[in-house]
């Protein structure tokens, strides 16, 4: 496993919740009437979540398994190696879905979603880098 390569990714990551902690609002309802708002906060998240995808995809090819069928399904195999718990697991699969929807579907974002995803979820992220970081330690 590339060890560097999922340094360089981890610190992007840590990068992405920085910026969304620094410019997320203090009410949703700011986020949903500031265009720039949304534009920093969705495109961190899109990044924070493609850059977790990639890092579980260096991973899961570092074991010679066959590569997921999905974004979604590289957290299960993950979870499979016991990389992160099954819990990290399904709430990393919901923001796959979440990543979806911001870049395939920008109009159909429901701001409140997205604030609550700043305000509540981005443990999900910091723990995900925790339990990579134990792995290549």
């Amino acid at each position: 496993m590339d060890q560097s390569l999922i340094e360089e990714k981890l610190e992007a990551l840590q990068r992405c919740i920085r910026r969304i902690e620094e410019k997320r609002p203090s009410a949703a309802k700011i986020l949903a009437t500031d265009s720039d708002l949304q534009d920093i906060i969705s495109l961190n998240l899109t990044r924070a979540v493609q850059i977790c995808v990639d890092i579980a995809a260096h991973i899961i090819a570092d074991h010679n398994i066959p590569a997921p069928q999905t974004m979604s399904q590289a957290f299960e195999v993950l979870a499979d190696l016991n990389v992160i718990n099954s819990s990290l697991a399904g709430r990393m699969k919901k923001s796959v879905g979440f990543r979806n929807i911001a870049v395939h579907n920008y109009q159909a974002i429901d701001w409140q979603i997205v604030y609550n995803i700043s305000t509540k979820n981005l443990e999900d992220f910091r723990g995900f880098a925790k339990a990579v970081s134990k792995l290549i330690d």
